[in-house]
């Protein structure tokens, strides 16, 4: 929960990013939004700063709220379901498969000295928070913001809303 006067402290950042590694499902509640003094583009405005500051976890749902006032405070339940939902979401792995093929047709894994980046499969194996383990024929191939590009795709195919996802890349002969 943020204090919609202070905008968006260092200590707010600090926790979030905790929230964030741990794994935890995570919705931004903006309190006081009835002090602010508002004009058409306040909340788009706050919004894009929540985007800026915590880039990291733009997944996130935000709520503007006012808990004196009782305002939207059924919002902020509501989207915190849809995240315990979310969290606990398992995605069928043909379905997975599927939309990890078409996202590497439309932008190729990366590749280093003539060696490109394959993935055998993926599946879901685990859940609060989602992970995916991927078969791959080499983990140094896969780049950070391939990885990234793989997480908005899985995002955009299953939702997710509100929740980290993360990746294990495993080659064959690796050990459970």
């Amino acid at each position: 929960m943020l204090d919609a006067e202070d905008g968006i402290t260092e200590q707010d950042k600090k926790i979030a990013g905790m929230a964030h590694d741990e794994g935890k499902g995570i919705v931004v509640a903006v309190n006081k939004w009835d002090l602010i003094e508002k004009d058409t583009g306040t909340m788009e405005r706050f919004r894009k700063d929540l985007k800026n500051e915590l880039a990291f976890m733009t997944y996130a749902p935000s709520v503007f709220i006012s808990v004196l006032q009782r305002q939207r405070l059924d919002k902020v339940m509501e989207l915190s379901k849809l995240v315990a939902e979310k969290r606990a979401m398992r995605v069928p792995t043909s379905q997975l498969n599927s939309l990890i093929i078409d996202a590497t047709m439309m932008k190729q894994p990366p590749s280093d000295k003539g060696k490109r980046l394959k993935i055998y499969y993926v599946t879901q194996v685990g859940v609060k928070p989602p992970l995916f383990s991927f078969q791959v024929n080499s983990r140094q191939l896969m780049h950070f913001s391939y990885s990234r590009y793989l997480e908005n795709k899985i995002r955009e195919g299953f939702g997710f809303e509100g929740t980290s996802i993360k990746f294990v890349f495993r080659e064959k002969g690796d050990k459970e």
